[in-house]
């Protein structure tokens, strides 16, 4: 008579997965926190305007000693039409701020342990994104007038600064390298495609290939600052530790149309053959051992 084993009579809990979903109010705290940073702490920086201005120029000549390509001939392209470069400044003024809201979210609820490391990478680019703009104020290139750019934004509109960037109270405008607008959307598509299988997540290069095009040819930024981020998030990358890859859908973990977790049937063991190719008998067979019920 089969008995029953105390302590087995019912599931066990799973245990929590590594990389879980962390408590949401700390982290609407934790992401508010970041958000507040980034708005206000670039107020740290005012008050430097003629060091911004000497940087500038030293970083426009830097610019043109590489021979890289000039901001003007991007702005160009987008003065062509006024709605075009009105649907620029508004990417600009608008897109930046929702988009990285909506990808932390979304990593929150479907891929946790990306969020952990996105929020971890975001947190770390930001920082020492501000003390970059503490340490080296920078005019951006609408304010330098040897670059002969046009301040896109107060002319066609809209703009998210004031009309006199040394009493502009809700933005630092000095704080140009490095450009944290190219710094977030490059992580968020480096984040999507490292938490998704689709073959189309690398459409996800669009945002930050537009939001390099856009805070160039609006005059926002130099193509230096897009670097200096790039090479922020680089280092960021290479200090956390990113998370696995996630789970091949069960489409893609059978090919043979099997679940992953079903349990392959054992196989019969093959039937030996003689040298001659005849099968042989079973061992049971060949000891003269007779089976229950057959004519003797």
């Amino acid at each position: 008579m089969a008995t029953r084993i105390r302590g087995t009579g019912g599931p066990r809990p799973a245990p929590r997965a590594e990389g879980g979903r962390p408590p949401l109010p700390r982290e609407l705290l934790l992401v508010t926190g970041l958000f507040l940073v980034y708005k206000f702490g670039r107020l740290l920086a005012n008050g430097h305007e003629s060091s911004a201005f000497r940087n500038a120029d030293l970083v426009w000549d830097a610019e043109r000693a590489l021979h890289l390509p000039g901001e003007g001939a991007v702005q160009q392209l987008l003065l062509h039409g006024e709605p075009l470069i009105r649907a620029a400044n508004t990417y600009y003024a608008a897109v930046h701020f929702p988009a990285t809201i909506a990808f932390l979210a979304w990593l929150y609820w479907r891929r946790p342990a990306h969020y952990l490391w996105s929020r971890r990478v975001l947190a770390l680019v930001t920082g020492a994104a501000l003390a970059l703009h503490v340490l080296l104020p920078l005019a951006p290139p609408r304010m330098l007038a040897a670059t002969g750019l046009v301040d896109t934004a107060r002319v066609y509109g809209p703009s998210v600064y004031g009309a006199v960037p040394e009493t502009d109270s809700m933005a630092n405008q000095f704080a140009a390298m490095p450009s944290l607008h190219f710094g977030w959307a490059l992580m968020v598509a480096i984040g999507l495609i490292a938490a998704t299988r689709s073959p189309l997540r690398w459409w996800w290069l669009l945002h930050p290939a537009v939001t390099l095009l856009v805070i160039v040819g609006t005059a926002n930024h130099y193509w230096l600052d897009a670097i200096a981020a790039a090479l922020l998030l680089g280092l960021a990358l290479l200090v956390v530790p990113a998370p696995a890859r996630p789970a091949a859908l069960p489409a893609e973990e059978s090919a043979a149309g099997a679940s992953p977790s079903e349990e392959p049937a054992a196989e019969e063991p093959p039937s030996e053959e003689s040298a001659a190719g005849a099968p042989v008998a079973p061992p049971a067979a060949r000891s003269g051992a007779v089976p229950a019920g057959a004519p003797r």
